[in-house]
């Protein structure tokens, strides 16, 4: 039983969802196999600095990682630009990747640099235009008791054509979000909030109960009953031309997130990060998720809520018409954020 008081967003579902409950927690994955995800019959995958073909870049079942979700892992894009395919943010996700390893007490094998190079590489070899970019790292089945210390960490890169995460659709008219069930941890803040493979299976479980529910995305709170962040995007709000995000605790410190921030600032748009509640859905103006796969996708309903007239607002349009113009190198700001994969 929740501590908070029921939020009014929330207190009309209630009952439909207990009727629900048990479709809505039985995950719904398609049948269609992880290897139609390699852009091609000759695709291969970067691994433990090797190019391993596509079906062959596989796993022991007794991988600790696998067990226990002990790996850490990125995402990243490659956009189609003028002169190639160019990685945006390269070098803050790579950071991002040595951070998380470092909160789970793993050494990476290879530096920055190199896992750098190897994602521009990965880009290239498989003759990508745009692509989604997916590094992980993750302890071998050289033991499976807790204690890690010893197993070998694997490292591995693999890229494929990814279009946009909740659909052009959204991108343009905006998505119809649920609020989970699933409830965000606050406590050790440093692991919640981090890209550790196994607190996605929060993610995992909230995306499901929005899609057997009829949803585009979830949105997950904490404890308390404040706004955490999407299953894989943060949250943005837009209130009297102000612009409001929640304040990090659960949620992942994203780098589309900080991108928007400072790109706010630059339009003269006031940014403010602070506590939300899912009250304050119901009296803003816009709302808008951001992450490296949705990039900035408006949310037009949540849960019963329409949010402002139910369609992609003037602020959440001009950040995104911005973010897009940047990532596409077409743009004369922030071209250091570009990193193109040709040699």
């Amino acid at each position: 039983m929740l501590d908070f008081p029921i939020p009014r967003i929330i207190a009309a579902n209630l009952k439909r969802r207990s009727r629900l409950r048990r479709t809505l927690l039985t995950p719904h994955f398609p049948d269609t196999p992880m290897s139609t995800l390699a852009p091609h019959s000759d695709a291969v995958i970067w691994m433990n600095g090797q190019m391993v073909p596509w079906a062959d870049a596989t796993i022991h079942v007794l991988t600790h990682s696998l067990h226990y979700g002990s790996g850490v892992f990125e995402g990243l894009r490659a956009f189609a630009t003028d002169d190639g395919p160019a990685i945006f943010r390269l070098e803050e996700h790579t950071d991002r990747l040595f951070d998380s390893a470092a909160c789970v007490d793993m050494t990476i094998p290879f530096s920055r640099d190199e896992i750098n190079e190897a994602c521009r590489e990965i880009v290239r070899v498989n003759r990508l235009k745009t692509a989604y970019i997916r590094p992980i790292c993750f302890y071998g089945p050289e033991g499976l008791g807790l204690h890690a210390k010893g197993l070998r960490v694997h490292t591995a890169i693999a890229a494929w054509e990814w279009g946009v995460y909740l659909g052009d659709e959204g991108l343009e008219q905006g998505i119809h979000v649920f609020v989970s069930s699933i409830i965000r941890d606050r406590v050790n803040a440093p692991l919640t909030s981090s890209k550790i493979c196994g607190n996605y299976v929060y993610s995992a479980v909230a995306t499901a109960q929005a899609k057997n529910a009829g949803y585009d995305e979830a949105l997950l709170l904490e404890a308390d009953g404040r706004i955490s962040e999407g299953s894989g995007e943060n949250l943005f709000l837009v209130r009297n031309g102000m612009l409001e995000t929640p304040e990090l605790g659960s949620a992942l410190d994203g780098i589309t997130r900080g991108t928007i921030m400072e790109m706010a600032q630059e339009e003269g748009i006031e940014v403010r990060e602070t506590r939300l509640m899912p009250e304050d859905l119901m009296n803003c103006d816009e709302a808008f998720f951001t992450g490296t796969a949705a990039e900035v996708t408006p949310i037009r309903q949540v849960d019963e809520q329409i949010i402002g007239d139910g369609r992609r607002g003037p602020i959440t349009t001009q950040l995104q018409r911005r973010y897009q113009d940047i990532v596409s190198g077409r743009s004369d700001t922030h071209r250091h954020w570009l990193t193109y994969t040709r040699p």
